[in-house]
C-alpha cells in the first residue's frame, strides 16, 4: 500500500504544471477516491488539494526567483487564470507578492515534497472487530458544527448541553441494537477534513423503530463496519483513536473506508477525565 502511495505522490510531482486528479491518484493506489482522499489527509496531516496548491507555489516561487519566464507565463503554467489571481495565492503563502519577490529576492515558503514511510513502533495494538450490519437508522437531535481535530470541540459540547433531560431520555429509550445508548454520529463531512470545515452532528441512538416526527433521522444502508476499541484521556484517546486507525490500522489490513456516518459510543469516567470508546467506521474490502 505505501509503495502505491509513494507512485501517487510521484504522479504528483510530475505534472505540477499540468492536470492533478484525485481520481487518477487514486487509481494508481488502486483504491478508491474517496479513501484516497481520507488516508491522504489523516497521513499528510493536510488535506490533498492543500497539499497539492502548496507544491504548484513552492516550485513556482522557485521560478520566480530565477527570473526565466514572466510572472504570468508562471502564473499560467502553474493553473492561474490571471496574474491577479496567482499574485493573491503567493502572497498567501509566502507572504510577499511576486513581483517583490523577484526584485528584492525576498525570503520564500516552502512544501517539502512528501513521501510515506513505515514506521514501526509496536508500543500498543488495536483492538478491533469486523461487523456486518443491516440498514439501521440513528435517532436524535441533529447540529451543523465546525470539525476540530484536537481538544473539546465547544459546539458539540454546547449542542449536548442543550438537550433537555426528558429529551435524552426519550432519546435513549429508542435504542435497540449495538452500539447501544446514545452515540455521537459524525456525517456529511468535507473531503478534506480541514479543520473547521462543518459537519452534521447527531447526539442520538442506532434503531430500527421509527423516528417519532419532533427528533432528526439519518437512515444508514446495510453494509460492513470496522469497530475499535479505545480507552483513554478524554478526549485525546478518542481523537488520536481516529488518527491511528487511518494512519496504521488502514494501511496493514485488506480493507478501504466508504462514504457513510463515523458512530462513536462513548462512556465516561466520574470525572468527565477517562473514557472508554468503541468507533464504528464504515468499510469495503480493498480489490486490486
Amino acid at each position: 500500500m505505501l509503495e502505491r502511495l509513494n507512485q501517487a505522490m510521484e504522479h504528483i510531482e510530475g505534472n505540477l504544471d499540468g492536470r492533478i486528479e484525485a481520481a487518477d491518484l487514486a487509481r494508481i493506489a488502486t483504491t478508491s477516491e474517496y479513501h484516497f482522499r481520507r488516508l491522504f489527509s489523516a497521513l499528510a496531516g493536510m488535506p490533498l488539494s492543500e497539499y497539492v496548491r502548496r507544491r504548484r507555489l513552492t516550485v513556482a516561487g522557485a521560478e520566480v526567483l530565477a527570473g526565466e519566464r514572466t510572472l504570468l507565463e508562471i502564473a499560467v503554467r502553474y493553473g492561474y487564470t490571471s496574474g491577479e489571481a496567482f499574485a493573491r495565492a503567493f502572497r498567501a503563502m509566502h507572504g510577499v507578492g511576486p513581483g517583490e519577490a523577484r526584485r528584492t529576492g525576498a525570503p520564500l515558503h516552502a512544501q517539502p515534497r512528501m513521501s510515506f514511510r513505515l514506521v514501526v513502533e509496536g508500543s500498543s495494538s488495536m483492538r478491533y472487530r469486523v461487523v456486518e450490519k443491516d440498514g439501521f437508522q440513528v435517532v436524535g437531535r441533529k447540529a451543523r458544527v465546525p470539525l476540530v481535530h484536537e481538544g473539546m470541540n465547544p459546539a458539540i459540547a454546547d449542542f449536548i448541553r442543550s438537550i433537555d433531560k426528558e429529551t435524552l431520555e426519550r432519546i435513549k429509550g429508542l435504542s435497540d441494537q449495538q452500539p447501544e445508548g446514545i452515540v455521537g454520529v459524525s456525517a456529511d463531512l468535507a473531503e478534506s477534513r480541514a479543520e473547521g470545515t462543518e459537519l452534521d452532528y447527531y447526539h442520538g441512538v442506532v434503531t430500527g423503530a421509527p423516528a417519532p416526527g419532533d427528533l432528526d433521522a439519518l437512515a444508514v444502508p446495510a453494509g460492513t463496519w470496522a469497530v475499535f476499541e479505545s480507552s483513554g484521556e478524554f478526549p485525546r484517546a478518542l481523537q488520536y483513536l481516529w488518527r491511528d486507525v487511518f494512519t496504521q490500522w488502514f494501511p496493514a489490513n485488506p480493507y478501504r473506508s466508504r462514504p457513510g456516518p463515523e458512530i462513536l459510543r462513548t462512556r465516561l469516567s466520574g470525572d468527565g477525565a477517562h473514557a472508554e470508546a468503541e468507533l464504528w467506521i464504515p468499510v469495503e474490502r480493498a480489490t486490486g
